[in-house]
């Protein structure tokens, strides 16, 4: 029996339903993949909620997971049944099987097992465009993450520690500051009890940060930027406390002449090319021990719904992955 998490209409986690689908027979240049594990992340309550607009109903949520090939369509050369692949991007994960386009698969290295894959696939193709494209950080750079001990954060920080640049990142307990230094913070800000951005000062000398990464939005805007440097630049990549709306775009000219990006990993992964480009320097970090992916909790599929709760309240840490 396949079993899928679908949505009838957009609202809170009591919207995902558990129920039996079809997965059907793999079309032109694509797979059946059976998962062996999910992951979860904040874009699936982006889409739950309708901020992300999904289209008719009913929709299965979901944007990356790990898995088997259990049957190959035609034309879909370079994959075979049997091969461990994992996907980002792609929305259908929330289920035990289903069809997929062989453009958004990537094999596997056996050195990294499904569960890792499901955890770092989404997180950490973002952290990597993060630090590579978005802002390429660089020896003796100082940055500011946002949500330092979450999904994302562990792992920008990890890997920008690994390029020689010091990280200051926020968080929101004495326990995720524990858990951002234990993963490459030199530094820890406590948004709820400090000034981010006068901290941030001390921190460098009243220098500023080469960048902010913020996936948390609306509540952090004026800190980030008052963080950055004269020509810093804010990497906008989330929405945690709800989208940023009406910017004045004169306050980057009045804050230092500062810089704004809001990427999608969607963008940075549009071809293959830059699919396994993205995909390869991930699995290089991890595997070489540079990067490593932290799984915080696990989640039956079917209790998705508590999941999503512990994810709206800044419950979890690290990656979340949800089992079939």
């Amino acid at each position: 029996m396949n079993s899928a998490i679908r949505i009838h209409q957009y609202g809170g986690p009591e919207v995902l339903t558990l129920e039996t689908v079809t997965a059907g027979d793999p079309a032109a240049g694509e797979v059946r993949l059976r998962h062996s594990a999910i992951g979860l992340n904040f874009i699936d309550v982006y889409q739950r909620t309708g901020l992300y607009p999904l289209g008719a109903f009913p929709q299965t949520l979901g944007m990356e997971a790990a898995g088997v090939i259990e049957a190959v369509g035609p034309n879909g050369e370079g994959f075979s049944t049997g091969d461990r692949v994992a996907y980002a991007m792609d929305l259908g994960a929330y289920c035990n099987e289903r069809t997929i386009s062989v453009d958004k698969l990537v094999k596997l290295p056996d050195g990294i097992e499904d569960q890792t894959a499901a955890a770092m696939m989404l997180q950490g193709m973002t952290a990597r465009y993060l630090l590579k494209s978005s802002y390429p950080g660089q020896a003796g750079d100082t940055i500011l993450v946002m949500a330092a001990a979450g999904g994302v954060g562990t792992l920008l920080s990890q890997w920008a520690n690994h390029l020689g640049v010091t990280v200051i990142g926020c968080v929101g307990s004495p326990e995720k500051a524990r858990l951002a230094q234990e993963h490459g913070c030199h530094h820890t800000i406590l948004y709820k009890d400090e000034d981010v951005a006068a901290r941030v000062r001390d921190i460098t000398g009243g220098a500023g940060v080469a960048a902010v990464y913020d996936s948390i939005g609306k509540a952090t805007l004026t800190a980030s930027l008052d963080s950055l440097r004269p020509t810093g630049t804010l990497v906008s990549f989330g929405n945690a406390s709800g989208p940023i709306s009406d910017f004045n775009i004169g306050l980057l000219a009045q804050k230092g002449s500062l810089y704004i990006q809001r990427p999608t990993l969607a963008t940075y992964i549009r071809s293959r090319e830059l699919l396994d480009q993205c995909a390869g320097d991930l699995f290089d970090a991890v595997q070489s021990g540079a990067v490593k992916v932290r799984i915080g909790q696990t989640y039956p599929l079917a209790d998705v719904a508590q999941a999503h709760r512990d994810l709206d309240a800044r419950k979890t840490t690290g990656a979340t992955v949800l089992l079939p």
